[in-house]
């Protein structure tokens, strides 16, 4: 007779790596294995250090790896149900376009996120934003919707070389949009 074992913690994107260590040790190798990197997790300071900064999500994007894939992957080795992959949340805005408008974001979006509602249900845009861009067509971009100018967002794009625009949306002040060159 097979008995469930309570769930110590679950996995998410969110998941600090140091809480995932220390509910699953087990999962050590395949964590180094996915994202080399992280091979410092066996010293013990450095585990305490770095492991309590770096999330999943962190450690799927230093190994290249999708957020959910490698959330699912963690899960299924720990006997956790798998997640769905929720579709970023697609949404039609009108985009008036102006005359300082850079030239790259003419046309329609290849996407549009709606990243408040993200934050509402708890989920990170970065993840979803990376994951997109390397599916966009050439030239194609993406649109990022909020309520405030993203920050966080505009300064990780641009560190990874990308084009980015922000502006307050022309008709609606409380909006703002962050348009991304993949």
């Amino acid at each position: 007779m097979t008995m469930n074992k309570p769930i110590l913690l679950e996995i998410t994107s969110q998941t600090k790596l140091f809480d995932v260590l220390e509910a699953f040790p087990e999962l050590e190798e395949q964590i180094i294995k996915i994202a080399p990197p992280f091979k410092n997790l066996r010293n013990p300071v450095l585990r305490k250090t770095v492991g309590k900064l770096s999330t999943i999500e962190k450690v799927a994007e230093v190994g290249g790896m999708s957020v959910t894939n490698l959330v699912n992957t963690l899960r299924r080795a720990v006997g956790q149900a798998e997640l769905t992959d929720l579709p970023a949340e697609q949404f039609q805005i009108s985009v008036p376009h102006e005359m300082n408008d850079p030239e790259w974001i003419t046309g329609e979006p290849t996407i549009t996120i709606n990243g408040d509602e993200m934050l509402a249900r708890g989920e990170v845009p970065l993840g979803v934003i990376n994951d997109h861009l390397r599916e966009l067509p050439e030239g194609g971009f993406l649109l990022l919707v909020t309520a405030f100018l993203p920050t966080p967002i505009v300064d990780a794009m641009q560190k990874q070389g990308r084009m980015v625009y922000s502006k307050a949306h022309p008709l609606d002040e409380n909006k703002f949009l962050t348009f991304i060159r993949g």
